[in-house]
């Protein structure tokens, strides 16, 4: 199969793969394929300036040799250069040499007009050597020049002696082929190192990779860190984070399922037997009341099973992570109340609400704590005589808290932590449920960070049960954009 069919077959996710051997290797390799251009660039320059070196040096005594046989006499300069000296100077098999002697008016003594002229410094010092680089004609020269002052006050002469830059050029390649030419054997050596060092480096993941792809998939045991590098441990330290949170979330489900089976099968084995006798019925009246019967069923059936839901939801690790919103305690409880009032009237039950009359907000989750209000309510009206009194209240200090109190037969002292477990009922309850309200009310207050109880009514008949939330304070702005009514004088 060619490259580019594997490519295009390849799934979404396996072309996005990024790795880490690659990405290391590329930071690596990027900046010194970078860097190599300059530094040849920067050897260039060095090499240059070492090849000038040797070369301007004899550029200098050449100069100061042509100096000393200029003369002044008679306000006039004279070069005493030998014929035979002259074409010494001149000779050279790989540069042209040129010099020039001018005079004080800057005219011609002797040699080559071709080397141009400069302005002298501002502060001349006599016989200094000065150097520059020039051209003649397109060609690079390299310029040895000074100034010669057989007065003080007078027109400097100046005296000129020019190479070109052959063997300068020459010596200056020599050098860098010298630096750079072991580096092409240098680099792909340092490329070999730096891949090997790699592979031994992120070795260690490889191990870990294997080990963990050996693993039974009911393995959620955490990670040993022993001998794993320093820089992967925050990574295994996340990870068994994560697989407890996992192994959390599977005792969750799995004791869902447990709970659900166990609860579900005793209804729906009622319901089967309860249809039975219907079926074998012949008499209108007692076929009414077995319907009647399996209907009440139903709907234990029905609350059994939201309520199961509602606790799955309560344990899952989903909601524990999201669906966080600020929620207003005050207008969610009191809302959840009023959807009682039918269940209440039809007892003949006092249901009412005792509110801050303020914003009372927490951060949570609305669903979850609609939940909560309503099994705490649920649990009032159903444990409270006919033409008893529930009082749902909520009270605003360093916590948001919401109670019901209701004037039901109470419960035991010895018996209010154990109300809390799943399906545990009050011996000689014989009110309908499943034991599961306040399973739910704790699991859901626990996920935020609150806490509930169960006490005493004050009034000295039935229960106060209390749900406590931190609470998320308002700005006096907060509260005037929400409620500006409250703030408004009476006219």
């Amino acid at each position: 199969m060619a490259l580019s069919d594997r490519l295009r077959r390849r799934r979404p996710e396996e072309a996005e793969r990024q790795s880490v051997f690659g990405e290391i290797l590329d930071w690596m390799l990027m900046p010194l394929l970078l860097i190599w251009p300059l530094s040849v660039i920067l050897i260039q320059n060095v090499a240059n300036s070492i090849a000038d070196d040797p070369y301007d040096q004899a550029l200098a005594e050449n100069a100061m040799t042509i100096a000393r046989m200029v003369s002044v006499a008679d306000g006039k300069v004279r070069v005493g250069l030998h014929p035979q000296a002259r074409s010494i100077l001149r000779t050279d098999e790989i540069d042209t040499i040129y010099f020039q002697v001018l005079g004080f008016r800057n005219e011609l003594v002797a040699g080559d007009l071709a080397i141009r002229w400069v302005e002298p410094p501002l502060k001349i010092v006599a016989e200094q050597v000065y150097f520059r680089d020039d051209d003649i004609k397109g060609e690079e020269i390299r310029v040895a020049y000074l100034y010669l002052m057989p007065k003080p006050g007078q027109t400097p002469i100046m005296v000129q002696v020019a190479e070109t830059r052959n063997k300068r050029n020459a010596l200056a390649s020599r050098i860098l082929s010298g630096v750079t030419l072991p580096q092409f054997a240098v680099i792909p050596l340092a490329v070999l190192l730096v891949w090997i060092g790699l592979g031994r480096g992120i070795e260690p993941l490889n191990r870990l990779g294997r080990m963990i792809r050996r693993r039974l998939p009911t393995d959620l045991s955490p990670i040993p860190t022993a001998g794993v590098p320093e820089e992967v441990k925050p990574v295994i330290y996340a990870f068994n984070d994560m697989m407890a949170r996992l192994e959390q979330n599977l005792q969750a489900q799995q004791r869902f399922i447990g709970d659900a089976a166990h609860q579900l099968r005793t209804p729906l084995t009622g319901l089967k037997m309860q249809t039975e006798l219907a079926l074998s019925e012949t008499d209108p009246e007692n076929m009414r009341i077995l319907l009647r019967q399996i209907a009440e069923s139903t709907d234990r059936a029905a609350h059994l099973t939201s309520q199961l839901l509602a606790l799955a939801r309560a344990e899952s690790s989903h909601e524990k992570t999201h669906a966080i919103e600020l929620v207003d305690l005050e207008a969610l409880v009191r809302q959840v109340t009023l959807e009682w009032v039918p269940a209440a009237m039809a007892k003949k039950i006092d249901l009412g609400f005792e509110g801050t009359g303020w914003p009372l907000q927490i951060s949570g989750n609305p669903v979850l704590l609609r939940e909560l209000a309503a099994n705490l309510i649920d649990n009032a009206v159903k444990y409270t005589p006919q033409g008893g009194r529930v009082t749902v209240r909520t009270r605003a200090s360093e916590f948001a808290v919401i109670e019901v109190e209701d004037d039901g037969p109470g419960i035991p002292e010895s018996e209010s932590e154990l109300v809390f477990e799943r399906f545990y009922r009050v011996l000689g309850n014989e009110a309908p449920g499943s034991g599961l309200g306040l399973a739910i009310v704790r699991e859901i207050a626990e996920l935020h960070l609150g806490s509930v109880q169960l006490k005493p009514s004050p009034s000295g008949r039935g229960t106060l049960a209390q749900a406590v939330f931190p609470r998320r304070r308002f700005t006096v702005s907060a509260l005037l954009a929400q409620s500006p009514e409250k703030f408004q004088p009476n006219l």
